[in-house]
C-alpha cells in the first residue's frame, strides 16, 4: 500500500531534526519538495541523494492530480517544506486531504516547529492557545485584530520582517497599546532573539532596530 510521510525540517539549526525523519526520507522513493534547492542542500548534508520533486504553492492545484498518481505507483513518498511541518502556512493540505479521500495512507511525523518554541518562550500562558498563521494582508485583516483584541486564549502569528512594524501598530490599534506581546526572531539559528514587553515598547524598540529574519509574534491574552 502507497504511504505519503508528512516530513517536518528544521527551521534553522540542521541538527533540528529526528532519527526518525532522517530515516524515512533515505528509504521513500521521492521526496516532494517545497524549493528543490533547499531541501537539496539539507539532503546533501545528511548524505541522502533521493530524487526530488517540485511540490509548492504555485503548482500545488495545476499538479496534484500528476502527484497523488506518483504517489500511487510509488511504495513510499515524502514531504516536505523548506522549514518546519508541511501544510501550516506552507502547501500539502490539499495534498493530504487529496490522498486521505483515495485512500492512501498518510504518516506525519513530528517534529521542529517556530509555533512551540515561541509560545513557551513567550512566557505567556500556554494551557490553550490559538494560531492564526499570517494574517490578510488587507480583505478581513482588521476584523481579525479585532477577534484578536476579545481572545481569551494567547495568540500566535507569522510575521514577515519587513511588515512587522506595520503589524505592531495595527496591535497597538486595535488590540491595545499595553497589551504585552512576544516576537520571536530567528528561532533556532544564531541570532535567535526573543523581544517581550507591551505593544508600545516593542514598537519604540523596532523603531530603532530594523527586524530581520523569521518572525513569530505571541499575543497575551486579553484578561
Amino acid at each position: 500500500m502507497s504511504k505519503l510521510y508528512v516530513v517536518p525540517t528544521p527551521i534553522g539549526n540542521m541538527e533540528d531534526i529526528t532519527l526518525r525523519a532522517l530515516r524515512i526520507l533515505k528509504d521513500v522513493e521521492y521526496v516532494l519538495a517545497e524549493d528543490t534547492r533547499t531541501t537539496g542542500n539539507l539532503l546533501k548534508h545528511y548524505d541522502i541523494s533521493q530524487p526530488l520533486k517540485s511540490y509548492h504553492i504555485h503548482n500545488e492545484h495545476k499538479a496534484l492530480d500528476s502527484i497523488v498518481e506518483l504517489i500511487e505507483t510509488s511504495d513510499s513518498v515524502a514531504l516536505v517544506s523548506d522549514a518546519g511541518t508541511p501544510a501550516i502556512s506552507d502547501p500539502g493540505f490539499l495534498l493530504i486531504r487529496e490522498c486521505i479521500r483515495r485512500d492512501i495512507e498518510v504518516i506525519c511525523l513530528p517534529g521542529a516547529s517556530a509555533i512551540i518554541p515561541a509560545i513557551v518562550g513567550s512566557g505567556f500562558p500556554v494551557d490553550s492557545f490559538v494560531f492564526e498563521g499570517f494574517l490578510p494582508h488587507k480583505k478581513g485583516r482588521q476584523t481579525k485584530w479585532k477577534a484578536i483584541a476579545e481572545e481569551k486564549r494567547t495568540v500566535v502569528l507569522y510575521e514577515s520582517p519587513h511588515r512587522l512594524p506595520k503589524a505592531l501598530k495595527e496591535i497597538e490599534e486595535f488590540v491595545g497599546k499595553e497589551r504585552r506581546i512576544c516576537v520571536a526572531r530567528e528561532i533556532s539559528k544564531i541570532h535567535e532573539t526573543y523581544h517581550r514587553g507591551t505593544v508600545s515598547e516593542l514598537i519604540q524598540y523596532f523603531n530603532e532596530n530594523k527586524p530581520l529574519g523569521e518572525i513569530v509574534i505571541v499575543i497575551e491574552a486579553m484578561k
